[in-house]
């Protein structure tokens, strides 16, 4: 819990209090997402790490494990509570501690029970942690584990307990990490209080608390956000001039960031020069935090050019390089390059994700080139890839502005099919929904009427007005009884309005 905390640049028009959230530990910045076993015999680790649902139960594993004779080492578990950690898969992680810690194979140092308090306050929030850290021994309640619940504070933005808790460990002399002050001014920046930033850093040089970069890229931020630049600037000149701090990509991507946003163009590219200068060769986040400033630019060849040298320096691109890449090319209008780089992604062998390709559909949607998109849809179907409800529905949007009402049904229809089997909740347009109904009932059978109504369930309310009158015009024009029709409307609470009247006087 208590490792280096890292506060990545990120992608323009984002602001601080993204930033101050994306704190994660150290290592994960090394973390290329993709594992490759080294040896064929199994260990506890390969049983435990494949497993691919977040919600699955590990203890299953762990009980097998020992009952079929194994050895359990705690530097494996801890390697596996860290794994787990960096990939965002809290509850695992917490269980393997519990499982740990109730089986009482190893004894918890106050290491362990940190990561125990940031894991519960993760899973069941503050309350718990507190619970858990009022219960410890007092030998146990070292700067690690007040650390630990002061972060759980900060992260659910309890800004009273937080600052209790901050005086509480400074009056005990416990608050002599950097990180203690990081989690005070990020709470801070969460809440839109910037203006306080810069005071915490001062307090804790004024205490003999010596920043780090994370300090700094906060207090940078703070200004940052306050579009003052040159408060931000003065940040920047003071921190290259500190001897204990060494100046990183990262720090000069921050600010390339808001010398963008505020249209600098010049000192932007200084940064960002500055920023490639001190890039670890082999680090694929660093080459993508740089391509996606230099879209925000509109420079596609830097976007072409670090795009070949990360794939010259990295073992491997995986999908995120690709995803950012594509989407620097579509955002620069080069619709082409992104053509060839989705080619290049498919013979790539890595595991199909269709974020990709969905990148290269949507700027097609947003130039008009709507055949292209669904082409393109079409395609990954035909060969039994995943394509997305929502992409469907914004391709209907799209020919529905264009005034294609029979593509805008046919798009819909996919999309509907599609949201039955997907967990995540997608909403059409309610106009898209509206003259769709519509468009059918005027020219659709009413079995087809009625299917689609039928579909609608779960994206809409599909006892409104507008479908019951699709449903009329529909019956009538093929001669069928709409008595029950009208029942069934009543029985919904909607009686008979002028334009159900108009409907069946016409028909």
């Amino acid at each position: 819990m208590n490792s280096r905390l890292i506060l990545l640049s990120c992608p323009i028009g984002r602001s601080v209090t993204h930033l101050c959230r994306t704190i994660v530990d150290g290592s994960l910045l090394g973390c290329r997402g993709y594992y490759q076993s080294r040896t064929r015999k199994p260990t506890l680790y390969s049983k435990i790490s494949p497993l691919g649902n977040p919600s699955a139960s590990v203890s299953p594993e762990l009980d097998q494990w020992v009952q079929a004779g194994n050895k359990i080492r705690f530097a494996e578990l801890q390697r596996i509570i860290r794994d787990l950690r960096k990939r965002k898969r809290y509850n695992q992680a917490l269980e393997v501690s519990q499982w740990v810690y109730e089986k009482g194979l190893f004894a918890f140092t106050t290491v362990e029970h940190a990561v125990q308090l940031d894991l519960l306050g993760r899973v069941h929030g503050f309350s718990s942690a507190e619970k858990y850290f009022n219960d410890l021994e007092d030998e146990h309640k070292t700067e690690k584990t007040y650390g630990a619940l002061l972060n759980c504070y900060t992260r659910q933005l309890q800004i009273d307990k937080s600052l209790s808790h901050l005086r509480k460990m400074q009056e005990m002399g416990l608050a002599s990490s950097a990180l203690t002050y990081n989690d005070i001014m990020c709470l801070y920046a969460n809440t839109g209080q910037y203006e306080k930033v810069p005071s915490v850093m001062y307090e804790m040089m004024e205490r003999g608390v010596r920043p780090d970069n994370f300090s700094y890229r906060i207090c940078m931020n703070s200004y940052g956000a306050r579009s003052d630049i040159q408060g931000m600037d003065r940040i920047l000149k003071e921190m290259e001039t500190q001897p204990h701090i060494a100046m990183d990509w990262n720090t000069y991507s921050v600010a390339a960031n808001f010398y963008i946003k505020a249209g600098l163009t010049k000192k932007a590219l200084i940064a960002l020069k500055r920023a490639e200068d001190r890039l670890d060769k082999k680090d694929g986040l660093g080459y993508n935090h740089l391509i996606t400033h230099h879209a925000a630019l509109g420079n596609k060849s830097e976007i072409l050019r670090l795009w070949g040298l990360e794939k010259e320096a990295c073992r491997r691109c995986i999908n995120q390089d690709y995803m950012t890449v594509l989407r620097s090319l579509t955002r620069v209008g080069e619709l082409e390059e992104a053509e060839k780089m989705l080619e290049e992604w498919e013979s790539s062998g890595n595991f199909y994700d269709f974020r990709v390709p969905d990148i290269v559909i949507l700027g097609y949607i947003e130039k008009g080139l709507l055949e292209k998109a669904e082409a393109l849809l079409d395609d990954l179907m035909e060969n039994g890839k995943a394509t997305s409800p929502e992409t469907w529905a914004k391709l209907a949007l799209a020919y529905f502005d264009r005034g294609d009402m029979e593509r805008t049904v046919e798009s819909m229809k996919v999309c509907l099919s599609l949201h039955e089997s997907t967990v995540k909740q997608c909403k059409p347009d309610p106009k898209v929904i509206r003259a769709t109904l519509v468009w059918l009932g005027d020219n659709a059978s009413f079995e087809d009427v009625e299917a689609y109504v039928v579909s609608l369930k779960s994206v809409a309310a599909a006892k409104d007005r507008c479908a019951y009158h699709a449903l009329l015009k529909a019956g009538l024009r093929h001669g069928k009884e709409v008595s029950r029709l009208l029942e069934r409307m009543r029985a919904d609470g909607m009686d008979e309005d002028e334009e159900t009247k108009q409907i069946l006087f016409s028909g």
